[in-house]
């Protein structure tokens, strides 16, 4: 029984971890659910979000005596407006140039945004670690007989924030008119334009969205975690990448459900083995997965269309 409580705390923590990991991993797999390619230059663009969460709020003032639901509401919609910005930008110049060449030269190049966005930060930044002020202190705790579990506000908020994000993405998707136009391009792209839809607007569309859902993910971790620095996004991105894949890459529920899997792995590897064993796990749950299920736990194989 006293070991109930323990793992009630690590499956909270878990989920947390795992909420931020599917934010990102959306990203990633929309963009190669609608052109096959992998945008490496993702978690920089979630880390790119952490910082202007932080300008902003650094504009506003931990004083100016706003409602903390209001500060954190600017930090997470100027982060939304830029990063967004940048995934249209990430799209026209390491994307759309290259798309019909082989998928070598798209990785290359979007290995060198990644680089070129991380060295960006750093120089105007500054590469050291930066605090982030706490905007949420407190927890709630649940007390079971003697043992207690704590569940910060803070972990808490990032949970309830990408509920209702993954809800509304899939409300988007399944009833507008671009989440039907993104999926008819996922299923055939060449059919798609044939057909009159703009694929090259489905595609900067995509884009945006998903770094608009990494930007929340790195103000959120900002918040929690209280410091940040522009080498944040490169494993973030791994480990978001993995979540993808682990859920079936090119399927949002996949996405969601790999970075709760991955989150939670994660979490318990800490707790019951050693924190620095989370990564051997996680990557290699990668790997079972891949032996066992290489499309992923709810990816489906490619069919080949004649």
């Amino acid at each position: 029984m006293s070991e109930l409580p323990q793992i009630i705390q690590q499956i909270f923590n878990g989920l947390s971890l795992g909420a931020i990991y599917a934010l990102i991993a959306i990203g990633y797999t929309m963009v190669y659910g609608i052109i096959g390619m992998i945008n490496f230059a993702h978690g920089e663009i979630y880390m790119i979000g952490a910082y202007v969460g932080l300008v902003t709020l650094t504009a506003i003032g931990t004083q100016s005596g706003l409602p903390l639901p209001l500060i954190i509401a600017a930090m997470l919609v100027v982060a939304m407006a830029v990063t967004g910005t940048y995934g249209y930008a990430v799209e026209r110049i390491a994307y759309r140039p290259v798309r019909g060449g082989p998928r070598l030269v798209a990785l290359i190049s979007a290995i060198g945004m990644s680089i070129f966005l991380q060295n960006w930060v750093a120089l105007g930044q500054g590469a050291r670690d930066q605090a982030v002020p706490a905007l949420i202190s407190g927890a709630a705790t649940l007390d079971m007989g003697g043992f207690t579990v704590t569940l910060p506000y803070s972990r808490i908020l990032v949970i309830l924030v990408t509920v209702v994000l993954m809800v509304a993405l899939t409300l988007y998707i399944k009833n507008s008119r671009m989440g039907r136009a993104s999926r008819a391009c996922s299923q055939d792209m060449k059919m798609a334009a044939l057909l009159g839809i703009d694929t090259n607007r489905v595609i900067s569309f995509t884009f945006i969205l998903g770094a608009m859902l990494a930007a929340v993910g790195g103000v959120l971790i900002a918040i929690t975690i209280g410091k940040l620095n522009p080498f944040i996004g490169f494993i973030a991105g791994i480990k978001a990448f993995t979540a993808a894949v682990l859920g079936g890459i090119g399927s949002i529920p996949g996405a969601m459900l790999g970075g709760v899997i991955l989150g939670l792995a994660e979490t318990f590897a800490a707790a019951y083995i050693s924190s620095q064993y989370k990564d051997i796990v996680a990557f290699g749950l990668l790997v079972l997965i891949l032996l066992f299920r290489p499309t992923g736990i709810l990816g489906k194989p490619e069919v080949e269309k004649v």
